[in-house]
C-alpha cells in the first residue's frame, strides 16, 4: 500500500473531519525504534514518521547499557546465541542484516566500533553517549519526527491505517511500529504496556520472566566474597530438560552472584520457575576439568608440593578467599599438609570444586534485568517483513518478542536486524 503524501505531521482530524495521516508512527524510542525509523526514512525519504516514547528524555537504556559503553554488537552472531523464538526465523532475520551491516551503518552515521574481549564490539569512545547522539542526528538527518512524554495509551485499527492515543494527543497512522520492549529496567520507560497493545491487536504473549540478571542465593557463604571474580562453568539441571552448561566470569555480591556466566544462566532459572519445574545450579569452580581430572590435578599437587598445606596450593587454582571458604564450608583443615591428605577428604574437596551447588532463592528482577524472555510469539510474525499475522499494517521489532540473547552485545543485533527487516515491509 503507497504512502500518504502529506506536507506536515498533522495530529487530530482535518476540517474536513477525514484523518490525516502520517505514513509510519513507531511507538518505542529504544535502539529498535529508532533504528527502525532511520532505515525507513532512509528507503523512503519523503515518508512522514514519527517516534513516540513515554519518557521525557529518549535512549536511557542505551546509555546504560554495557557500563555506560553500549555493546552495540558482537563479532560473531548467529541463531544459536539467542533463546525463544524460531531458530530458522531467527537466522533469516540475522542474514537480512549481519554484524558486518551494523558495523557499516555505525561507521556511516559517525561511529567507529572497537573488538573487545569475547567478541564485544564498543564505540571507541568507550561512550554509550556516542551510540545514542548518532542515532538520533540520523534520525534528524532523515527528517524523523521524535515526541517525548508521549505514552501510547492505545493502539486501534480505524479506516486505512490506525487511531493512536497518547498520554497527549490523538494520532492517525497508515502503519504502526511496535518497538516498545519489555519490562527490563522499568526507570528507563520499559514497562510492559507494548504487550498490552499487542494483545488487544490480536497477538498471543509468552509469558515472560527477567533474563541477564544477577541472582540471589540462600545463606551466607556468597557474603564475604562480595567482589571476587573468576572463571566458573556453571550447570543449570531443569527437571527433563538437557542439562545446560554456561562457562564464564562469575562475580561474588553481598546478595549472592552475578557477572556474565550468572546472568545467561538465570534465564533458565526463570524459565524453570515459570514452568512449575524442578531446577538447581552447580558450578564446576575449575572450568574444563571434570571429577577424575581435578583429582588427577590435585594428587600432581601433592606429589610437586608434598610439604604444602592446603591453603597454600589451592590459591594456585582459584582465588585464596574462595579457597578458604570452601575448606570452611567443608569443615576440612586448611592446614592439612598435602602428603597427608586422606583420600575420602581430597574426594570430598574435589567434589565440591567439580559441582559446588549455587542455593538460588530468586533473581533481582526486572529492576537489574538486561532484558525480558517471552513476549509476542515469532508464530505470529512475517519473517520476511517482521509485519504482524494478526493486524494487517502492524509490525513489531526487538524485545517485545519472545526472542532473548545471551550477553555480550547480541539484543542489540537482534534489535538492529528486525529494524531494518521491518522497513522493507514498512515502505512496500
Amino acid at each position: 500500500m503507497p504512502f500518504i503524501a502529506v506536507s506536515s505531521i498533522i495530529s487530530g482530524v482535518a476540517t474536513d473531519s477525514q484523518p490525516v495521516m502520517i505514513d509510519v508512527a513507531v511507538v518505542g524510542g529504544g535502539a529498535a525504534g529508532l533504528a527502525s525509523a532511520i532505515f525507513t526514512a532512509r528507503r523512503a525519504p519523503q515518508a512522514k514518521i514519527v517516534v513516540l516514547d513515554g519518557a521525557t528524555k529518549i535512549g536511557a537504556k542505551i546509555l546504560i547499557a554495557g557500563g555506560g559503553r553500549c555493546n552495540v554488537t558482537n563479532q560473531e552472531v548467529g541463531a544459536m546465541d539467542y533463546c525463544g523464538g524460531i531458530p530458522t526465523f531467527i537466522k533469516r532475520v540475522l542474514g537480512k542484516f549481519s554484524v558486518e551491516n551494523t558495523i557499516a551503518f555505525f561507521r556511516e552515521i559517525g561511529v567507529d566500533l572497537k573488538v573487545e574481549e569475547h567478541g564485544k564490539l564498543f564505540p571507541t569512545t568507550n561512550r554509550a553517549r556516542t551510540v545514542l547522539d548518532a542515532l538520533l542526528m540520523e534520525a534528524r538527518r532523515c527528517g524523523v519526527s521524535i515526541r517525548c512524554g508521549q505514552r501510547v495509551t492505545s493502539v486501534q485499527p480505524c479506516d486505512g491505517g490506525f487511531q493512536i492515543q497518547t498520554s497527549d494527543e490523538t494520532l492517525y497512522a497508515r502503519k504502526v511500529v511496535l518497538a516498545a520492549g519489555g519490562r527490563a529496567m522499568p526507570k528507563t520507560g520499559s514497562d510492559g504496556s507494548g504487550y498490552e497493545l499487542a494483545a488487544r491487536l490480536g497477538h498471543a504473549l509468552v509469558p515472560v520472566t527477567p533474563a541477564l540478571v544477577p541472582l540471589c542465593l540462600n545463606g551466607e557463604f556468597h557474603t564475604p566474597l562480595s567482589g571476587i571474580a573468576h572463571d566458573v562453568e556453571i550447570m543449570v539441571q531443569v527437571d527433563g530438560v538437557k542439562p545446560v552448561r554456561i562457562h564464564g566470569a562469575l562475580l561474588w555480591t553481598h546478595f549472592g552472584v552475578s557477572g556474565p556466566v550468572v546472568l545467561d544462566a538465570s534465564r533458565h532459572w526463570h524459565r524453570a520457575r515459570l514452568d512449575n519445574r524442578a531446577v538447581g545450579m552447580t558450578m564446576n569452580i575449575l572450568p574444563g576439568k571434570d571429577f577424575s581430572a581435578i583429582e588427577r590435578l590435585l594428587l600432581d599437587l601433592a606429589a610437586e608440593k608434598p610439604k604444602s598445606s592446603l591453603k597454600n596450593v589451592l590459591p594456585r587454582l582459584l582465588p585464596a578467599r574462595v579457597a578458604e571458604a570452601i575448606l570452611h564450608e567443608l569443615l576440612i583443615e586448611s592446614d592439612l599438609v598435602m602428603s597427608h591428605l586422606p583420600k575420602d577428604v581430597r574426594r570430598k574437596l574435589v567434589h565440591a570444586l567439580s559441582a559446588w551447588p549455587l542455593p538460588v532463592r530468586d533473581s533481582r528482577g526486572y529492576a537489574h534485568a538486561e532484558v525480558t524472555a517471552g513476549g509476542v510469539p515469532l508464530s505470529e510474525i512475517q519473517p520476511k517483513t517482521m509485519a504482524s499475522r494478526k493486524c494487517p499494517g502492524l509490525f513489531l521489532i526487538g524485545e517485545i518478542l519472545d526472542v532473548d540473547g545471551r550477553i555480550g552485545g547480541f539484543n542489540f543485533q537482534w534489535a538492529w536486524s528486525t529494524a531494518y527487516v521491518a522497513s522493507a515491509g514498512l515502505t512496500s
